[in-house]
């Protein structure tokens, strides 16, 4: 059963909409809008809002400019849908300098290519320079005249500082042996030479030092909390729609993993151009959303995808915002996922952002978890993360509604006052004993 267009309420109804949107009511099946979605004109010639008037050929059936998917107005991301910030750093006094202070640091956040290139150098380079180090020591002590080579040592009664040490590829080798311990027992140092004993003492050091550094340097790369966010999962899209009578905008996040995230909690952040009373523009300002999940705060207990909501009241920064000012408007919506890993015990952080394109006015994600008998456990199908439905909701703000229906938070009081009596555990009421006087013999029983 449809209501009349032309009867008072929704007249009333179709009052709180600019001119150029239409509320078109189809009979379900019939059509293919959806009974009591709200949907902008598409042309200069409406579409007739009766349900038993079908358009004609020449007709153009309203287009439906607030869903997602068409050309907007959209604001430049500072968060890129990967979670990378969208930050470019220029004009910094003396940064190379400061990133070579930092230098752990910056070849941990460096990409793999260069991170292996420095292993690679640090351990050639090394090798190269030691293996000159010795050659000298061994060319100032005679050693590399043909005298005094391996072969004619003993003849000439000579003592190297290194023993078969015939050129610099000679060198090279023994450097290797020396700073990796490698000692194949050929090559090996008197006490001819004190400064060879220094240089080999030094380059043990120097080896254990760089192996330790790069070492953790490839540790810390390969388990940076960045990487367990390829498994935390935001959907693509935010929805605004109805729950409990006020407006809401919900997105999902979802785990992939069976190790949990723990102590989860979500943030999200609105950034959008704000003017001051002193006429400043901040082209940037940042505003904290209210989040909840299921009745509770952002802390969640994270074991399936989960539904944040924001609930746009009077607190709200969206409480004036209508389906209308989201096309027009341009602003970011940053999501923020942080939390511990249970497997590592370290904290990772998981980011996302939407934009206005990306907000689906008049939608409603549909369930993705349901129970497996065969299994005996929870079946959370992930085909439908992102997949979400139609549902009849106002285009007009949450302001408007209020001021309409009348005011959101004395309807929220009553309701949960109702629910909550509804909520509490009463004992069933005993009817009162009725007492029964015999006046005859003077006694007196109690009947329940």
């Amino acid at each position: 059963m449809h209501a009349d267009p032309e009867s008072p309420s929704c007249k009333e109804e179709t009052q709180l909409l600019p001119d150029e949107w239409l509320k078109v009511k189809t009979v379900p099946g019939n059509g293919n809008l959806s009974p009591g979605v709200y949907y902008p004109t598409g042309s200069k010639r409406l579409v007739d809002a009766r349900p038993h008037v079908q358009p004609s050929p020449t007709e153009t059936i309203p287009s439906r400019s607030h869903r997602h998917g068409v050309t907007r107005r959209t604001r430049r991301r500072a968060i890129l849908k990967n979670g990378e910030c969208n930050i470019l750093k220029s004009r910094i006094s003396q940064r190379r300098l400061k990133f070579l202070q930092d230098m752990f640091t910056t070849l941990v956040d460096a990409q793999w290519r260069w991170t292996l290139l420095v292993f690679t150098l640090s351990f050639i380079l090394s090798w190269l320079g030691f293996a000159l180090i010795w050659w000298l020591i061994a060319f100032t002590h005679g050693d590399l005249e043909p005298e005094h080579l391996p072969g004619n040592q003993e003849a000439n009664n000579w003592k190297p500082c290194v023993f078969n040490i015939f050129d610099f590829t000679s060198c090279f080798l023994f450097s290797i042996e020396t700073q990796h311990t490698i000692g194949y027992g050929s090559r090996t140092t008197t006490e001819e030479c004190p400064e060879a004993i220094f240089i080999m003492c030094l380059q043990s050091i120097v080896g254990v030092m760089i192996q330790a550094f790069m070492v953790g340097i490839v540790f810390a790369k390969m388990t940076r909390p960045k990487h367990r966010t390829q498994t935390l999962l935001f959907s693509k899209y935010a929805v605004v729609c109805q729950r409990d009578g006020e407006l809401c905008l919900m997105f999902r996040v979802g785990d992939l993993r069976k190790s949990h995230i723990i102590g989860a909690s979500v943030r999200a952040q609105l950034i959008r151009s704000r003017r001051t009373k002193e006429g400043e523009v901040l082209s940037h300002y940042q505003t904290e959303l209210e989040l909840n999940a299921d009745g509770c705060d952002s802390n969640l207990f994270f074991i399936w995808p989960i539904t944040m909501v924001h609930r746009i009241n009077r607190e709200s920064p969206f409480y004036g915002v209508s389906a209308a000012d989201v096309l027009q408007e341009r602003f970011e919506i940053v999501v923020i996922l942080e939390g511990t890993i249970e497997s590592t015990g370290q904290t990772t952080q998981a980011r996302s952002s939407y934009t206005t394109s990306e907000i689906m006015w008049g939608h409603r994600f549909v369930p993705l978890v349901m129970y497996n008998r065969e299994r005996q456990g929870y079946e959370v199908d992930y085909s439908k993360f992102d997949e979400t439905t139609q549902v009849d909701t106002p285009l007009c703000s949450a302001k408007e509604l209020d001021e309409f229906y009348g005011s959101q938070a004395d309807r929220r009081s009553i309701e949960s006052t109702e629910h909550h009596q509804q909520m509490i555990l009463k004992m069933p009421d005993r009817a009162p004993a009725a007492v029964q006087t015999d006046h005859k013999d003077g006694d007196f029983t109690v009947t329940l």
